[in-house]
């Protein structure tokens, strides 16, 4: 006889405690984190350094706690957005920048970089524009297409608007100066928060906040709204409307985050799939545990990327680097055989 072992811990049958954990252990490694990383004398912060230090004060609450906050986000936004994105599509390999969002955020920030400046809100303000606006082409696309059902509608218009952008960015990559434009957008599509400051932070939180608050408010209807259309109309859920709108939380939300953070992979991809593996697919569990795991591991991974050498490691090739890793181990030991 077989039994089947699971390499991760089962916790659908405590959810609430479970979450409640999660929960705990966010915040004791967000408080940890403001303590890590080079100081003069140490690369570990006391208590005793922080309250009778001006400089570790400074370092702390100017520096890395408008950076952590933001890891945080961006951990929280692309992992709920994943979960919100698998779950309407059905397709456990959909990730937020599955609808052009994260091609249409980089598109803005190098079009801002060459023809508007290097300005920190600018190049904000160009790549949210533009991401949004994928999203909205990829959507109006899908209305204009004539054969398959709506989802194979919206994921073709996806992949299509990806490739323009995509095809842009280059374009703007060829005419940019190779001395001062290309390394500023080459770093920014790289990824990462080193950049953040309690000013830059600022004008994202409200969106990011925004659409956190929609999609758990939502994750209640997440499981209605994965039904077939004539199904869930049969349940009276109106899905058209409800899909759209919990679609421009989860692009809102993950807009604004890369708007600062540049192009972040694989935490929309991998986050939700541990969320299942630990909580089930059920809405009103794995959502929230994804959007706390994927919080826990924005953090870490910054953590990483700012400690581990004595130059900054970019965001996005660290999460891109975990994130497969950790998706190959997964997928090849999904279950372990014991024979009994």
């Amino acid at each position: 006889m077989k039994k089947r072992i699971s390499l991760l811990p089962n916790f659908r049958s405590r959810p609430a405690r479970s979450l409640a954990g999660l929960s705990l252990l966010l915040v004791l490694i967000f408080i940890l984190s403001l303590l890590i990383g080079r100081y003069p004398d140490t690369s570990l912060l006391s208590l005793k350094e922080l309250f009778s230090d001006e400089l570790a004060q400074r370092l702390v609450f100017n520096l890395r706690l408008p950076r952590l906050i933001a890891a945080l986000l961006l951990g929280m936004s692309l992992s709920a957005a994943g979960t919100v994105l698998q779950m309407i599509f059905s397709n456990p390999l959909v990730e937020p920048g599955f609808l052009g969002v994260s091609q249409g955020a980089a598109f803005g920030a190098a079009f801002s970089i060459i023809f508007l400046g290097t300005t920190a809100w600018i190049v904000q303000s160009s790549s949210a524009l533009f991401a949004l606006l994928g999203l909205a082409f990829s959507y109006f696309l899908a209305r204009r297409v004539r054969f398959g059902g709506w989802v194979l509608r919206l994921v073709l218009s996806g992949i299509a608007v990806s490739a323009l952008f995509s095809a842009g960015v280059g374009i703007l990559k060829y005419f940019a100066d190779p001395l001062s434009q290309l390394p500023e957008i080459t770093f920014w599509m790289l990824g990462g928060l080193y950049s953040v400051t309690w000013e830059r932070l600022v004008t994202v939180i409200p969106a990011a906040i925004i659409g956190l608050i929609i999609m758990d408010r939502m994750r209640w209807r997440l499981n209605l709204l994965a039904l077939d259309d004539d199904v869930a109309f049969s349940l009276g859920v109106s899905s058209g409307r409800e899909r759209a709108f919990v679609l421009f939380a989860a692009v809102l939300a993950t807009a604004s985050m890369i708007s600062i953070s540049g192009v972040i992979s694989w935490v929309g991809l991998i986050v939700p799939h541990i969320a299942r593996r630990m909580f089930g697919a059920d809405g009103r569990y794995s959502l929230p545990a994804a959007m706390l795991i994927g919080g826990i591991f924005a953090v870490l991974s910054d953590d990483l990327a700012r400690t581990l050498l004595a130059g900054e490691i970019p965001l996005g090739i660290l999460t891109s680097f975990i994130g497969a890793v950790f998706f190959i181990v997964l997928m090849m030991s999904r279950n372990i055989q014991v024979q009994r």
